[in-house]
């Protein structure tokens, strides 16, 4: 297969990525055969699964939109994936150009198409980090030199610890970050997930052939998904299913807002 020039020669082409096949549902360009074919199996089993990953995007788009509103003006992006059409940056300097964002992910893909597009932005930077090390990515010059930790910053976990094992301690992971946060923090997230009642058999079949074909994902009930805003306060609505947080319009809330298999939540951290 010819390597095209934004890929970066030490990936292989042929094993699928969680950020490419994301870019291939979000109708992005980034992405390889290996991950169009991972991801067009998947949705043969669950066909709504395109509509659901939008459903996640648009909620970050409402969280940073929220978080504006609340005077933030600087934003962790962890797990941001491949740039897309609605990326943090483009909401949060169209409010305030003067709005800082650090987007951080371990596919270098995403981390060099990142770097291309947002070459000359000076209030943007992009890391190349596992962001299961808080430790790490909190002290790395992309970050210290972007973001004022003494300031309220907006910490975004969108579509990410559906990725993080319990294995991994999710919360301990969270924990890290929240430790550095002053109050007036913000913590948003996205999380793939429902209630054992509701698993069907599309999204069985599904689940196990992207378990299979691209990574393990681990879903979450609203309990479990609830524990992981420890130290934060749930600004309202709370817990929610992903389309009913914040709707923009009644078209949002469909059938599906009772029942979508995703939550989000925005916490503030008193």
């Amino acid at each position: 297969m010819e390597r095209p020039n934004w890929a970066p020669g030490d990936i292989d082409l042929e094993r699928p990525s969680v950020a490419r096949v994301y870019d291939y549902w979000l109708g992005g360009a980034h992405n390889f055969a290996a991950d169009r074919a991972a991801a067009q199996k998947t949705l043969e089993y669950l066909p709504e699964l395109r509509n659901i990953v939008l459903n996640h995007r648009a909620f970050l788009r409402r969280a940073v939109r929220y978080l504006l509103s609340r005077g933030i003006r600087q934003f962790l992006d962890l797990g941001s994936g491949i740039p897309t059409v609605g990326n943090v940056h483009e909401i949060a300097q169209t409010a305030d150009p003067n709005s800082r964002i650090v987007y951080v992910d371990m596919d270098p893909v995403a981390v060099a198409h990142s770097r291309s597009l947002l070459n000359g932005n000076d209030r943007v930077s992009v890391l190349q980090a596992d962001v299961r090390d808080p430790e790490s990515v909190l002290t790395s010059a992309e970050v210290t030199e972007q973001l004022d930790f003494d300031e309220p910053v907006g910490v975004l976990m969108i579509a990410l610890l559906h990725f993080v094992s319990d294995d991994d301690n999710p919360t301990g992971i969270i924990g890290g970050y929240r430790d550095r946060l002053v109050p007036g923090s913000f913590l948003a997230v996205s999380h793939a997930g429902y209630e054992a009642d509701e698993e069907t058999g599309s999204y069985r079949a599904a689940r196990s052939n992207y378990d299979r074909s691209v990574t393990q994902m681990t879903y979450r009930n609203k309990v479990e998904f609830t524990k992981l805003f420890e130290g934060f306060a749930l600004v309202e609505p709370g817990v929610a299913r992903l389309p009913a947080w914040h709707p923009e319009s009644p078209d949002d809330l469909d059938d599906a807002g009772t029942s979508f298999p995703g939550f989000g939540a925005v916490g503030r951290k008193e």
